[in-house]
């Protein structure tokens, strides 16, 4: 989950943590515990969709439009005077289309591991989706990616390269398949710890250089 990582532990990822607790009334930590594990989950529901060339041409369309990345060049403003409500709609718009009718599994998985109410979490993955579509879009548009077939490497890429993006993959396939109970996310998590080579203790490890920990 290398790539995933790296947006979380730059400027733009602080920035991006910092905004949605402030915008939830949630801790730093706790909201960047929730991103840590929601994010690889949505990454891998959306690889998931890209399999069908419905899926992954709907995918590439989005972000060679609306979301194309330039939401992540001011997320200043984005967060100014708090996410507005076409922000929200739009997130949950892409919840709905990635995630679908196992949503609600997610975000009690997701509220279970974290501590934080369902209803939270739901408010962080909202705000959470358009900015990883627009991270996509980004890495879409550096690299060059016009194809379903790049665009389902650039997703194995940000998970982690073809051995662990395959590993994790499977994971989260088996969670949205299945009435998970949650195990994954530990799972989930354990995988990113261990991305570093050591692993840290509890999920605030992932990210406790994001906070001087």
């Amino acid at each position: 989950m290398s790539g995933l990582l790296d947006l979380l532990n730059s400027p733009t990822g602080r920035q991006l943590i910092s905004g949605v607790a402030g915008q939830t009334g949630q801790s730093e930590s706790k909201t960047a515990d929730v991103l840590s594990m929601a994010m690889p989950l949505l990454m891998g529901a959306m690889k998931k969709n890209t399999s069908t060339p419905g899926g992954a041409q709907g995918l590439m369309n989005a972000l060679s439009s609306k979301h194309d990345g330039s939401i992540l060049d001011n997320l200043g403003g984005f967060f100014g005077g708090g996410v507005d409500q076409s922000a929200m709609d739009d997130g949950a718009g892409i919840l709905g289309h990635i995630l679908g009718s196992k949503q609600p599994q997610v975000e009690n998985a997701l509220s279970s591991k974290s501590g934080l109410d369902a209803g939270t979490v739901a408010q962080i993955l909202k705000i959470a989706a358009p900015l990883l579509l627009g991270y996509l879009g980004k890495q879409t548009r550096q690299q060059n990616i016009s194809s379903p077939d790049g665009l389902n490497g650039l997703l194995g890429g940000l998970m982690g390269g073809t051995k662990t993006a395959a590993k994790q993959q499977s994971l989260i396939e088996t969670f949205l398949d299945s009435d998970g109970d949650g195990s994954i996310m530990d799972d989930l998590a354990g995988m990113v710890l261990n991305s570093g080579g050591q692993k840290k203790g509890g999920l605030g490890g992932i990210l406790g250089g994001l906070f001087g920990k």
